[in-house]
């Protein structure tokens, strides 16, 4: 069993951030991090091919329930349902909470599976003329968009949760679930910071509202959250089970491959489009290829850090400083996600790396999982990563002022963090 040095790790993901920060492919940026640092910890040429091929292995599993999850995500976005959720939402609601609104959609779309950076694309154009009405700051209204979906991330089945879950050997609806309050907290943190930054920053034109082209068509509100209360229903039934000591629900072990995809097929029939099957899925699929390629890119670099003694420097600087080893699960999280600029980057590296140390220091797998997943949410809005500028372009935004946005999205992954250590590694 050879051990990498943990130099060598360091340099990798250094090389893959540099990369990435240079638009080279995020995927093959970590790729040739993951061999350059496999070659400078020591490892041989066909001992880093095979730390390579182990760390993408890992995430197979990860990466199995992303592709089952992009039947769900097809549906939700490309019959419409997403944007009619946001719509029903921001006008119950009205203008008066119009902050709150946005935040509430973004966090309810973000929550059943779809990515954040195309939540804020559906929820952009229905915010933004609300806000212009109100006098409301683009800063504010994205700021809002983005925070409710740091909150609906950390319970959603997107890549993150799933990799956290698989990374502990823990069913995904038990950190979904687990994560609830550190979420519902995030939202309420956003409406706070995000009200008092509305009058902060640029005013929305006119120029910049564009006519929102409704596919829609005539679905309900109603028959748009028929797959998503399916797919909460279906992953809420073991965790019952567990709970009320319901012993055919604790025994009924549904796994998220199979519950996505169902919950995705019976809403295309509510909404009466079985004729359109084919066309969302692919759609879905379609969606889900980039972010499978970086999970794989994550893999590797995850392997080769995992394979090196990093975990233990860590953990030794940690104890040398005074910290609780319990903070190891969302520091790692923090800091990997940070470097990848990358909620499901981070979470797979951060899980790879650190999982056993964490577990070591007696840490249950379940507390660990939703801290790695809620620390993963606090800094990875950083400009190397494609959610950065996505999010930007959304509300027509400059690069400058989505610069002055970052420390408030801090404030609000940091708070649902913290709830979440709290909860899981205080009480």
């Amino acid at each position: 069993m050879y051990i990498i040095h943990w130099g060598g790790a360091i340099v990798g993901l250094l090389i893959a951030v540099i990369f990435i920060l240079k638009k080279i492919n995020p995927v093959y940026s970590l790729f040739i991090g993951a061999i350059v640092g496999a070659l400078v910890g020591g490892a041989s040429l066909s001992q880093t091919v095979d730390v390579i091929i182990s760390g993408t292995n890992s995430v197979m599993g990860a990466v199995v329930r992303v592709v089952a999850a992009g039947v769900l995500a097809g549906v939700l976005i490309e019959s419409g349902a997403a944007e009619k959720i946001a719509e029903t939402i921001v006008e119950k609601l009205g203008e008066k909470k119009v902050l709150l609104a946005i935040a509430l959609a973004s966090m309810i779309i973000t929550a059943v599976g779809v990515f954040i950076p195309v939540t804020v694309i559906i929820v952009a154009p229905i915010a933004l003329p609300v806000a212009k009405r109100v006098g409301i700051t683009k800063s504010s209204i994205l700021l809002a968009m983005i925070g409710g979906g740091k909150a609906g991330n950390v319970i959603s089945p997107n890549p993150n949760t799933i990799a956290a879950a698989k990374g502990f050997n823990v069913e995904l609806a038990r950190v979904m679930i687990g994560a609830f309050i550190p979420a519902i907290i995030g939202l309420i943190i956003t409406y706070i910071v995000a009200t008092l930054i509305s009058k902060r920053g640029e005013l929305i034109k006119d120029t910049e509202i564009s006519k929102v082209i409704s596919n829609k068509g005539n679905i309900s509100f109603i028959k748009a959250m028929v797959a998503p209360v399916v797919a909460i229903i279906l992953l809420a039934l073991n965790p019952i089970g567990s709970i009320f000591h319901i012993k055919i629900l604790t025994e009924l072990k549904i796994d998220a491959m199979y519950i996505l995809p169902i919950a995705g097929l019976v809403g295309i029939i509510a909404m009466g489009k079985i004729n359109k099957t084919i066309e969302y899925t692919t759609a879905g699929l379609n969606r889900m290829t980039g972010t499978v390629m970086i999970l794989i890119g994550a893999g590797a670099i995850a392997g080769v850090i995992s394979k090196s003694n990093l975990s233990s420097v860590v953990v030794s600087a940690i104890h040398s400083c005074g910290i609780s080893g319990v903070f190891l699960a969302p520091i790692s999280g923090i800091l990997m996600a940070a470097a990848t600029a990358s909620t499901s980057t981070g979470s797979i590296v951060a899980t790879g790396t650190f999982g056993k140390a964490i577990l070591a220091m007696g840490v249950a797998p379940l507390s660990a999982a939703v801290m790695i997943n809620t620390g993963a949410v606090v800094i990875d809005h950083l400009p190397h990563g494609n959610f950065f500028h996505a999010s930007a372009d959304a509300v027509k935004m400059n690069i400058k002022e989505r610069m002055k946005l970052m420390p408030y999205e801090s404030i609000v992954g940091g708070s649902i963090a913290l709830t979440a250590v709290i909860i899981y590694g205080l009480l």
